[in-house]
């Protein structure tokens, strides 16, 4: 007799962490900016710069670069102070590679004296570790006839992460300002985001397109204020390891730094990303599992173990467009900024209805009929509905990936945005396997104790290949006495005729 063994090879991945910490700095005005009057708003970006796993230790560190916009007390106006916040994140995990993605949960600056800032930053990020499995099974079992093996062999369907991939990348283009606005002077503040379009596989090497959406605020002479902002596309080949084509791939991208540099004309801005890139590969399999086994001839004895696959795995999108409208109690004359990020994602469900839960918070920066800077800020809940079977794991995610779109109303301003959920479904289940077996070729099975004829009924919780297996005969043998057709359901009523295994 011999088992045929195979393997799956994969790479598994831990429980996903979410880590958050509190981060705060003093920060003293350098000399050449003026005393500050007023704090108006605080925006900070995520540049990440390092991410390990060591003897079971996870060690991220990184920057938040915030942005403080403030009223100077000579002249008025909006000037922009700018400073890097350091921070490091520990956790506990196993694994080779990690995919990490850090967010600003909150962030507020407040003024100790006209000179030095209090900076206050709620981090969030979402960690998950992947180490490299090879898990082996066992396929089938060929074996003599005179041994009177009988088998049952079970497909189980495997969505696994075949292979993980990494690239830093720099990327640097133009973005023009429209030739009707005034040369801009000075960029007060800026935001990226990222989205990906596209991810093909040809040969051994990844393409990936996408876009990154820039916003920015800019200042003009005698305190002109606008804001600008653009689409660039962007490419990137990433090269792996013998993938295969038809692999379903999920790319993610972490910003390690930018710069944002005016031309000498004052109508272009060179814009110079530097980031992280992590593709993760999916493929879909079927594997072929030997999950039970006995003789009719001889003692047979084998040791079977539970295997843990991923048989469904489904990913999810859908978009929800919000209108909001944020009474401000004063008259707008301009909007300069609108803002929105979205924090972590909630679920509950009946039955198959799934309810995604995130909290918006929405900021709108404008100037008043007197020109003086305000913001409003706005925390409100956005929901979205979601199909998943019920046995599933579910983890979602939810970000607003265009520019919110303002106008001034006679209640205040009204937003209008998008915010996208993506939500990934899995369902784990358990297969049992054998791993080997022994027949005892000097222990012959005896039957002096068994009855000349059996009659039975299925148990509730039995199956024909159980009845078979008790009385060491075949499903064949049992179809056949009874004059049954292969596939035929059987109901717990029928009484059945057991035979002995024909020689």
């Amino acid at each position: 007799m011999e088992l045929k063994k195979a393997c799956l090879n994969c790479w598994e991945a831990g429980a996903d962490l979410t880590l958050t910490q509190e981060e705060t700095l003093e920060t003293i005005v350098p000399d050449y900016c003026p005393d500050i009057a007023r704090i108006i708003d605080t925006a900070g970006k995520v540049f990440l710069h390092s991410r390990e796993l060591r003897d079971g230790k996870i060690l991220i560190t990184g920057t938040v670069k915030v942005t403080v916009l403030y009223t100077p007390e000579d002249d008025g106006g909006i000037r922009s102070l700018e400073f890097a916040l350091p921070f490091t994140t520990e956790g506990e995990g196993i694994g080779e590679h990690l995919s990490v993605k850090t967010e600003i949960e909150s962030i507020e600056t407040r003024m100790t004296n006209p000179r030095k800032v209090f900076t206050r930053c709620l981090l969030s990020s979402r960690v998950c570790c992947f180490r490299r499995a090879e898990r082996p099974y066992c396929s089938d079992v060929e074996a003599e006839p005179d041994l009177g093996i009988e088998k049952r062999l079970e497909e189980a369907k495997v969505n696994t992460v075949t292979a993980i991939a990494e690239k830093e990348f720099t990327f640097s283009d133009e973005l023009n300002i429209s030739p009707g606005k005034n040369p801009a002077e000075e960029i007060l503040l800026s935001s990226v985001r990222d989205s990906i379009s596209e991810t093909k596989i040809v040969g051994n090497k990844l393409i990936i397109k996408g876009l990154f959406t820039i916003s920015l605020l800019c200042s003009a002479a005698e305190k002109q204020y606008y804001s600008a902002g653009g689409e660039l596309p962007f490419s990137q080949i990433i090269e792996l390891e013998a993938p295969a084509e038809d692999s379903l791939c999920s790319v993610s991208l972490q910003l390690t730094g930018a710069e944002f540099k005016i031309g000498e004309d004052g109508h272009t801005v060179t814009v110079t990303l530097y980031l992280h890139a992590q593709a993760q590969l999916r493929e879909e399999q079927t594997l072929t599992l030997l999950s039970d086994l006995y003789s009719t001839a001889h003692a047979m004895t084998y040791d079977a173990a539970p295997m843990e696959l991923s048989d469904y795995i489904d990913t999810v999108s859908r978009r929800q467009t919000v209108r909001e409208v944020l009474e401000i109690g004063v008259v707008a004359k301009t909007i300069l900024a609108i803002s929105v990020s979205c924090g972590a994602v909630t679920h509950s469900r009946e039955g198959e209805i799934v309810t995604l839960r995130t909290t918006a918070s929405i900021h709108a920066l404008y100037l008043d009929e007197g020109g003086v800077p305000l913001v409003s800020e706005r925390r409100m809940e956005v929901n979205c509905q979601m199909e998943f079977p019920e046995n599933c794991q579910i983890t979602a995610r939810a970000a607003c990936p265009e520019d919110a779109m303002g106008s001034l109303s006679s209640g205040g301003i009204e937003i209008r945005f998008p915010v996208d959920f993506s939500a990934e479904a899995a369902v784990q289940k358990s297969y049992s396997c054998v791993m080997s077996a022994d027949v005892d070729l000097e222990a012959a099975q005896e039957d002096t104790n068994r009855p000349s004829i059996v009659l039975r009924c299925l148990a509730p919780s039995e199956s024909l290949w159980d009845l078979a297996k008790r009385y060491r005969t075949t499903c064949a043998n049992i179809l056949s006495a009874n004059e049954l057709e292969e596939g035929t359901a059987i109901p717990c009523d029928r009484l059945l005729l057991i035979p002995k295994k024909r020689v």
